[in-house]
């Protein structure tokens, strides 16, 4: 089964990344208006996107500020059934890139002394679809909205995502 991983640097605390991922508000303010979650594992978070089209996951797992892992119950067909996970990683620079050489360039446009690395992950597609392609890059688009939301207090929730500005 193909998955999508992102890993992004976001100049901000765990406990801030945590927060914009597990509540509505912070939710709200990176993926989409009017999402209704509590963070509590067995609860079921919802995303509307519209008047329409909902979302809904099953809030699967929660270990406060490290880690988020939610399973999808509503929504697009190829969704049903997959799972996002949120590992969240709080380190200096400096260590950071010992362990994670790979987000070198991250780190070196990085204003923070120590920031958070997320570790994405929307696993168990049934295949490389053109939905998946699809919400591989709309994911980046999303972590991108999150990382503006932790660091200056504004993210680019749907429909504003792909936007430019």
């Amino acid at each position: 089964m193909p998955n999508i991983r992102h890993s992004l640097l976001i100049a901000a605390s765990r406990e801030c990344v945590y927060e914009a991922i597990t509540s509505a508000k912070g939710l709200s303010s990176w993926w989409t208006p009017g999402t209704e979650a509590i963070p509590q594992v067995g609860s079921v978070a919802s995303f509307p996107f519209g008047d329409v089209y909902v979302k809904k996951m099953k809030i699967v797992e929660l270990l406060p500020s490290e880690f988020v892992k939610w399973s999808c119950i509503q929504g697009d067909q190829e969704w049903i059934g997959t799972t996002l996970s949120f590992r969240l990683l709080e380190q200096d620079n400096k260590t950071m890139e010992k362990i994670h050489p790979e987000i070198k360039g991250q780190i070196e446009q990085n204003t923070a002394d120590r920031s958070t690395l997320v570790l994405f992950q929307h696993d168990d597609w049934s295949g490389y679809t053109p939905t998946f392609a699809e919400c591989s890059y709309t994911w980046a688009q999303f972590l991108k909205s999150l990382k503006l939301l932790c660091e200056t207090g504004k993210g680019k929730p749907w429909p504003f995502q792909h936007s430019v500005n």
